[in-house]
């Protein structure tokens, strides 16, 4: 069977559990002796947040106590690679494979959608009997099959698309006092994003502590915008840091602030002992200090991909501990499940590998290794695209700078020419691995329409396949003529209603009404193109949404709408809402 036969399906076959629904049926786990002597695992995240964003990484200006703490407890991977932008980094975490093998290299257009045939870390952690849980940012899907609650996940609290704010987060979230989406369904919060995430990460480590649990704490700061109260960013700015900059400290330092208060709890309730509590980032800064590295976020120099990771386990693993060995995020999941004994069938195939005898201190036979990451950031991926081959001593940057990161750990010297044997190694590893991970670049992942799982169907300009993506809430307001289509599949066979809409449902505005702070429009026609159904009417006046209802075929197909004004210009139309008929 290849890796790309591979399903959920087959995944919970192997394992002997039904998949007749997502989530995987707890009472098919006794709790026995062996299960409550599993590690609990945190996994947490932050966003944009780079390797120098750190006093305990030398920042003199930034203060995160708390985190500084957890290092000193950690065993610590020194030579830690994720991919240089955030969804491909997450697809990997998701599925211990090269992000772009998952159909994930970008972060908007339809490429930020992982590929409905992985197997993903909260499947494997299911099968074991742990409650799995997400807070905070997903990015690798907002519609089924892709979404968390799809891919293995208990409970789910999450924005919409990559930020805070983005097309497909509820409209008007600002950080303060959002709406959410809550195992699917919106629900108002109170209080900063931030702080949200880590109240409702322990409130589910309070409800489980009886039993195994993995969560995800995965944190949209400090991504931008960069909004913090000012009682986090002013002690910055009181120092002289730039405004932009003393708001991403200001939102690392809120962090670290709930770092301390999500260590504490885990104290008090007994849980610090035998919980692997993980710290990392998702790619270099984007707005902090580069620690004398090369590059920044989307960079394919060492400033855009090499992150911190501390892993902290008081009853197996030695903390304050560097472990200065090339290592990425294609080797957390299967050193998870080497570390908690989980279940995993042979089919599914690992890029990456188990890094526990590294953390243990056992690396005096680990071998020399080559990885490799790119940003791709396009519809389809282009050979040696802002790529890297990595070892530990050497990157192969786009397949012509060759950097000896030893005696250049800035990468300034290009010293290819001085060793060609080494030039010609790594582009032969590089030639190798696109040939291995490029087989399905010309597949789609589709948008299932008129699935019992998900109804209506919210579709957004975020998963566009265009040339020009309105992907922001900013973007929308403005109004661009853009347009682009989505890749769907239609579930099953029927009668379907399209509402087309220029703001989504929770604003309801006329399509052709301007709110505060954005542009009008004046659309008289809406268009509708599905398959080989192409329908057209008028934009009535007032009207917040043009409907259609039309007969589909099942498969797989493209989605397009148009709103087109008098002059014969036109737009697509930023939000559908799909539903199935009965």
């Amino acid at each position: 069977m290849s890796t790309h036969d591979y399903t959920r399906r087959d995944f919970l076959k192997a394992m002997s559990l039904s998949a007749a629904s997502v989530a995987v049926p707890r009472a098919l786990f006794a709790r026995t002796a062996l299960a409550q002597e599993r590690p609990n695992v945190i996994l947490v995240i932050t966003d944009d947040q780079g390797y120098g964003d750190l006093g305990c990484h030398g920042n003199s200006i930034i203060k995160t106590p708390n985190l500084d703490e957890l290092h000193s407890q950690s065993t610590r991977l020194t030579k830690f690679h994720v991919d240089p932008t955030c969804s491909p980094t997450r697809s990997s975490l998701m599925t211990g494979r090269y992000s772009s093998r998952t159909g994930v290299w970008h972060t908007i257009m339809g490429r930020s959608l992982l590929r409905r045939d992985e197997v993903t870390i909260a499947d494997v952690f299911s099968a074991s009997g742990y409650r799995t849980a997400i807070f905070g940012k997903w990015h690798l899907g907002d519609n089924y099959p892709f979404r968390p609650q799809d891919r293995g996940f208990d409970e789910v609290l999450v924005h919409g698309g990559g930020a805070v704010g983005n097309a497909p987060d509820f409209w008007g979230n600002d950080y303060f006092d959002d709406t959410y989406w809550h195992n699917g369904k919106p629900k108002k919060f109170k209080g900063y994003c931030t702080d949200v995430w880590f109240d409702e990460a322990i409130r589910f480590m309070e409800r489980n502590k009886e039993r195994p649990f993995f969560v995800y704490l995965t944190t949209n700061a400090p991504h931008g915008p960069y909004n913090v109260a000012e009682k986090y960013s002013k002690p910055y700015t009181d120092k002289g840091v730039p405004e932009r900059q003393a708001r991403f400290y200001g939102m690392i330092t809120n962090i670290d602030e709930n770092m301390g208060r999500l260590m504490e709890r885990m104290r008090a309730l007994g849980l610090e002992e035998n919980t692997i509590l993980i710290f990392m980032t998702d790619n270099g800064t984007s707005a902090g200090d580069r620690a004398g590295m090369r590059g920044q976020k989307g960079s394919e120099y060492d400033g855009g991909h090499r992150v911190p990771f501390f892993i902290r386990w008081p009853a197996q693993l030695s903390g304050g501990r560097d472990v200065p060995r090339i290592t990425a995020h294609i080797d957390v999941l299967p050193s998870l499940i080497d570390l908690c004994g989980l279940k995993t069938p042979e089919e599914v195939e690992f890029d990456g590998t188990s890094l526990a005898p590294l953390l243990k201190g056992n690396d005096k036979v680990w071998p020399d290794r080559t990885l490799l990451v790119h940003s791709q950031r396009i519809e389809h991926p282009e050979k040696w695209r802002k790529c890297a081959v990595m070892t530990d001593r050497w990157r192969l940057i786009n397949g012509r700078g060759l950097y000896d990161m030893i005696a250049d750990p800035g990468q300034k010297k290009n010293v290819a020419d001085e060793h060609p044997a080494v030039v010609e190694k790594l582009r032969k590893a590089y030639e190798d691995w696109w040939a291995d991970i490029s087989g399905r670049f010309d597949e789609y992942c589709e948008i299932i329409l008129g699935s019992e799982k998900e109804t209506p169907s919210r579709l957004t300009t975020h998963d566009w396949h265009a040339r020009e993506v309105p992907w922001d809430q900013y973007h929308i307001r403005r109004g661009p003529r853009a347009n682009g289509f989505w890749a769907v599949g239609v579930a099953r066979g029927g009668k379907y209603e399209f509402a087309l809409r220029r703001w989504p449902a929770e604003v309801d505005r006329p399509i052709n009404g301007a709110i505060p702070g954005g542009k009008a429009i004046s659309a008289t026609k809406a268009r509708l193109k599905i398959g080989d159904v192409d329908v057209s009417q008028p934009v009535p006046k007032d009207a917040s949404a043009v409907t259609f209802r039309v007969k589909l075929r099942a498969g797989k197909t493209r989605l397009q709408t148009w709103f087109t004004d008098e002059n014969g210009e036109s737009r697509g139309a930023y939000y559908v809402y799909v539903k199935r008929l009965p």
